[in-house]
């Protein structure tokens, strides 16, 4: 019986390997980097916002002042207190807000933010105070009773001790406090009395309250009825020795 089988095809070569569907190259780690940012998007943006966040804030926040340290009143201090260190406390403040012969801390050591400069003063612990002082007021060497009593007056200025006919007007007075001095007199004991402008507008320096008992500009049994005022040298040749030429008072001024 004959065969019907039919031949088989013969097989068909390939070709090489590498021409294969199956086969692909190593990709690069570009393609990677691409990939892995391709499935994780979201992610990578996010990180992007919260970095251009912090950028943005960082560019936006002020960089630190630049500031002085001085000294304040922690509360309403009177004329003539002891300064003690529960009186004052240091603060911050900017450098054109520091008045000239600001109060610096009481040694270098205090200073909250960078180093003292040269004119610092550190010894005014135990000064008393030449007038009122406000809490929260910047101390100067202005704010200090001492022997420069013409700190802050204008140029020329003479400090005039005045003795007053009646000593009560002391009560009245403070540090700073503007003054008329008038001269009365009169010839005899029946004559007109006439009354002499001898200063207008001087500021009141010193007066005994100012000062503790012993510790004043005079002696206690010579200083009673005595005001030194500021007065320029043509109303301090009016003002010396006044007492002598009649009775002398002052007319208060705002």
């Amino acid at each position: 019986m004959k065969s019907t089988r039919t031949p088989s095809t013969p097989p068909v070569y390939p070709g090489p390997a590498w021409g294969s569907q199956q086969w692909s190259r190593r990709p690069s780690p570009l393609e990677k980097l691409a990939r892995l940012i391709t499935r994780r998007r979201r992610l990578f943006a996010a990180l992007l916002l919260c970095a251009a966040a912090a950028l943005a804030v960082q560019q936006l926040t002020p960089a630190s002042p630049v500031t002085a340290t001085v000294m304040v009143a922690v509360r309403d201090l009177p004329a003539g207190h002891v300064i003690g260190d529960g009186d004052v406390r240091a603060a911050e403040v900017g450098p054109a807000m520091v008045p000239d012969g600001a109060l610096r801390p009481s040694s270098p050591e205090a200073f909250t933010t960078g180093t003292p400069p040269p004119e610092a003063s550190f010894d005014w612990l135990g000064s008393q105070l030449s007038g009122p002082v406000r809490r929260g007021e910047v101390l100067t060497d202005a704010s200090l009773l001492g022997n420069g009593l013409l700190t802050g007056a204008p140029a020329g200025s003479q400090a005039v001790p005045i003795r007053l006919s009646d000593p009560s007007t002391l009560t009245l007075l403070r540090q700073g406090q503007l003054v008329t001095v008038v001269l009365s007199s009169s010839q005899g004991l029946d004559g007109p009395v006439n009354n002499e402008v001898l200063a207008e507008k001087v500021p009141v320096l010193w007066t005994p309250a100012l000062a503790p008992t012993g510790s004043g500009l005079f002696p206690d049994q010579e200083s009673e009825g005595i005001v030194v005022v500021a007065a320029s040298a043509a109303q301090s040749v009016q003002l010396a020795g006044a007492i002598s030429r009649g009775k002398v008072f002052l007319i208060l001024l705002n």
